[in-house]
């Protein structure tokens, strides 16, 4: 493949430590794959393959325990996310990543226009124009207009996903990462959802998502990654 990646991870590792029961528990292990500008690389695998987990470590929610996630910057340097420091990593969340998780964590009492509109003020987007593009998103993503200045706490699962969406989508991210992101979504939401994100692939996003539904992987991936189980590790190993 000539053209570059923006994300290169390498032989990608987590495992997590239970020192009370010294025991290590394997989640991702030698993970390898590349994600382009304009194209969705989708990572497939039974539970427990990990998947998450590579997706928190480039964002860097968990630490990697070994291998390399190499990102090249807007200003066209390249980046290991594993060894990058805590500034490095707020930065590029403010400026060039973005991840939408299956969970909507925000401030109590936020409203949803701010919630949504966050990464925009982030960039030093006025209110009014940060609010007036979440309210064109939330829209879109059929969130009725009486709900825009409540805190989306007492949504149901499927309106706080589509607030998560439209917050990760508002800032057109250089890279951004999709964790299950029509998981609670009707068809008709879902359908809206890719288009969207079809448009952010035009516009030049990177994305890494995670499905679990083939048919959303043969609609939306240019490349696919399929993660095995890790191997278990043993007690007697850890010690």
């Amino acid at each position: 493949m000539t053209e570059n990646a923006i994300l290169r991870v390498e032989q990608l590792s987590k495992t997590f430590v239970l020192h009370e029961q010294n025991k290590i528990i394997p989640s991702s292990s030698n993970v390898d794959l590349h994600v382009y500008a304009g194209k969705l690389t989708a990572l497939i695998g039974p539970t427990g393959a990990g998947k998450s987990s590579v997706l928190k470590s480039i964002y860097r929610t968990y630490l990697p325990s070994s291998g390399r996630i190499l990102y090249q910057t807007a200003g066209f340097t390249q980046l290991d996310l594993a060894l990058a420091t805590e500034y490095q990593i707020l930065e590029l969340r403010r400026a060039e990543i973005a991840f939408v998780t299956q969970f909507l964590h925000t401030l109590p009492r936020q409203k949803t226009l701010d919630v949504v509109a966050m990464p925009l003020y982030q960039q030093g987007v006025d209110r009014q124009e940060g609010r007036d593009r979440a309210a064109d998103l939330l829209t879109q993503l059929n969130i009725p207009e009486r709900l825009w200045e409540i805190a989306p706490a007492t949504f149901s699962g499927g309106e706080k996903q589509r607030v998560n969406l439209a917050r990760g989508l508002i800032a057109s991210p250089r890279l951004l990462l999709l964790d299950e992101p029509t998981a609670s979504l009707d068809a008709k939401t879902t359908d809206r959802v890719i288009e969207l994100i079809q448009q952010k692939k035009e516009q030049g996003t990177a994305m890494l998502a995670i499905f679990h539904h083939a048919d959303l992987v043969r609609r939306m991936a240019d490349h696919v990654v399929e993660l095995s189980p890790p191997v278990e590790i043993t007690s007697e190993k850890a010690a």
